[in-house]
C-alpha cells in the first residue's frame, strides 16, 4: 500500500509539474462535447465550467486533429459552447475504508443512502491493471455461495470468475441478494450498474437484508445516468474489491449487469465515431471486457471472487456479448425461463451450467455425486416427452426408471427459498441421500472388478 500511494503522490507532482492546458468547448452534439486549445490524451480527465458553480467531469474518448472528443461523467444540461476547460490535475481516486462496509455509494463512491458521510478513508486509484498471469495463485478452495445447485453442481473458488447468464425476470437479483448473505466472502461488493432507480432500494432492503448489508458494499448507478458515470461505476466497484483484497480478505464482486456496461460503452463508441459490429457495439467494447473482468482472481494477498451476470435478449446464450464474457471468465451458470414457469427457483439450469475449476476443488467423491446427480437430469429431460405423454412403459429402460425414481428428490434438493442454507457437510449430505447409493453400487462395482482382474 506504501507504494501505491508513493506512486499516486509522484502522478500528482508529475502533473502539477507539467504545463497547464485550457480549452474551450466548440461543440455540444448529444452525448459527445469537442473542445480546442487542449493537449489531451485519451483517458485523461478534464473539468469542464458549465456554470460559476457547476464543473463537469470528462473523460477524453478521442481526438481528431486539433478537436478533443470528451465524454462527460454526468450529464450535459446546460452546456454551451465557449466554456472553459482545464485538466483535472490528478489521477481519478476514489475514497476507500471500512467505514463503506454496510453503505450504498455511487460513481464517485460517495454516499446516496442518507446515512451522513463516510467515516474514516483513504484515496484509492480506480483504474487498476490486472494481477500478471504468473502474479496469480492457483484456486485451490471452494467459495461457498449457500445456493445448494451452484455449490454441489457447479462449485466455486476463491478467485474464480462466473458468470449468471440469464433473461429479464428469472429471478438473477434474489439469486444475488442469496449469495451475499450466505456466502463465504469476508466481504462483498455489489455493483448495481444501469438499475431502475426502484430496484435498488428493493434490493438493498429485501434481497440483501440487514444481515447481507452489514459486510456489503453497493456501488448504485442507475439507468438515468451518464454512460460514462455507469462505465465508471464498475470501474469503481472493482476498486473497492481490489482494496480490501490486498489487505488479506477474500471478497465477493458481484455486477449487475456486464451487458449495461457493454451497453454504455457502445453509447460512447458510436458519438465518438467508430464502426459498428454485431448488433451496434463497436470494438472498444470488446477491449473494455477484458481490462474489467481480468482484474478478478486470487493473488498472495487475498482473492477476488467476480460473479457477473449477463442480461441474454431472447434467452439467445449466443448473442455477442454473452458469447464475449463466457470466452474469458472461468464458467457459467444459467437461469432457465421454463424452470422459473414450473415456480422452481432458484431457476438454475443446472445441465447448461459449468465450473471449470470444480474438479480442481472439490473430493473425488463429491465430483461423482455431481455427475450421478447430472445423469439423473439429463436422462429425465430426454424422455420427458415420452413420460407426459404416457408412451414410455415402465421397466423398458432401467437408466429412465431410476431416472423417474430420482428426479422428485433432486429437484427438491435443487429448489431453495432465499432463507435457506446449508452448511457444507449438510449440502453433501443430503445429496447423497438422493443419488449416493447408485455412487456406492458403482464403487463397489469398480472395486470388485479391480480384485477380480488381478
Amino acid at each position: 500500500m506504501l507504494q501505491l500511494l508513493n506512486h499516486i503522490q509522484q502522478n500528482v507532482s508529475a502533473i502539477k509539474s507539467s504545463p497547464t492546458s485550457y480549452g474551450r468547448v466548440s461543440s455540444v452534439v448529444g452525448l459527445l462535447i469537442e473542445a480546442t486549445g487542449l493537449q489531451a490524451s485519451l483517458g485523461e480527465l478534464f473539468l469542464i465550467h458549465v456554470s460559476e458553480t457547476t464543473k463537469v467531469e470528462a473523460e477524453v474518448v478521442g481526438v481528431r486533429g486539433q478537436i478533443t472528443h470528451l465524454m462527460p461523467l454526468d450529464r450535459t444540461e446546460g452546456m454551451k459552447t465557449g466554456v472553459l476547460v482545464e485538466p483535472y490535475r490528478q489521477p481519478l481516486t476514489i475514497p476507500v475504508g471500512e467505514s463503506m462496509l454496510g453503505r450504498v455509494v455511487d460513481a464517485n463512491a460517495q454516499p446516496i443512502d442518507g446515512k451522513g458521510p463516510l467515516g474514516e478513508a483513504e484515496p484509492f486509484p480506480v483504474h487498476n491493471d490486472p494481477p500478471g498471469p504468473m502474479e496469480r495463485e492457483n484456486i485451490d478452495s471452494t467459495m461457498r455461495t449457500g445456493v445448494r445447485a451452484i455449490d454441489a453442481f457447479v462449485t466455486t473458488g476463491k478467485g474464480q470468475r462466473m458468470g449468471i447468464f440469464a433473461g429479464s425476470g428469472v429471478g438473477k437479483s434474489v439469486l444475488m441478494g442469496m449469495i451475499a448473505k450466505q456466502s463465504g466472502a469476508d466481504v462483498n461488493v455489489i455493483a448495481l450498474i444501469g438499475e431502475r432507480g426502484r430496484e435498488v432500494r428493493e434490493f438493498v432492503e429485501d434481497s440483501l437484508g440487514p444481515e447481507g448489508l452489514k459486510r456489503s458494499i453497493v456501488v448504485a448507478v442507475t439507468s438515468d445516468k451518464a454512460a460514462m458515470s455507469r462505465i465508471k461505476g464498475a470501474y469503481v466497484a472493482t476498486a473497492i474489491a481490489e482494496y480490501f483484497r490486498d489487505r488479506g480478505n477474500d471478497v465477493m464482486l458481484m455486477m449487475d449487469s456486464v451487458t449495461r456496461v457493454a451497453m454504455a460503452q457502445r453509447e460512447i463508441g458510436l458519438a465518438s465515431g467508430e464502426p459498428p459490429t454485431t448488433k451496434g457495439y463497436t470494438p472498444s467494447v470488446f477491449a473494455l471486457l477484458p481490462r474489467l473482468l481480468e482484474r478478478a482472481g486470487r493473488t498472495q494477498s487475498g482473492s477476488i471472487t467476480g460473479l457477473y451476470t449477463i442480461l441474454v435478449d431472447n434467452d439467445d446464450m449466443n448473442e455477442p456479448i454473452a458469447d464475449a464474457v463466457r470466452s474469458i471468465i472461468d464458467g457459467h451458470i444459467v437461469l432457465s425461463r421454463d424452470l422459473a414457469h414450473k415456480n422452481h427457483y432458484p431457476a438454475i439450469d443446472v445441465l447448461e451450467s459449468v465450473s471449470r475449476v470444480m474438479p480442481k476443488i472439490v473430493t473425488n467423491e463429491q465430483r461423482k455425486l455431481a455427475q450421478s446427480g447430472r445423469e439423473i437430469l439429463a436422462t429425465y429431460r430426454e424422455a420427458e416427452d415420452l413420460v407426459n405423454i404416457g408412451a414410455y412403459v415402465k421397466g423398458s429402460n432401467p437408466a429412465i426408471d431410476k431416472a423417474l425414481g430420482k428426479i422428485d428428490q433432486l429437484n427438491n434438493f435443487l429448489q431453495q427459498d432465499m432463507y435457506q442454507h446449508d452448511f457444507d457437510a449438510q449440502l453433501w449430505r443430503r445429496l447423497a441421500d438422493v443419488v449416493g447409493s447408485e455412487v456406492r453400487q458403482q464403487q463397489q462395482q469398480q472395486t470388485q472388478a479391480g480384485v477380480g482382474g488381478r
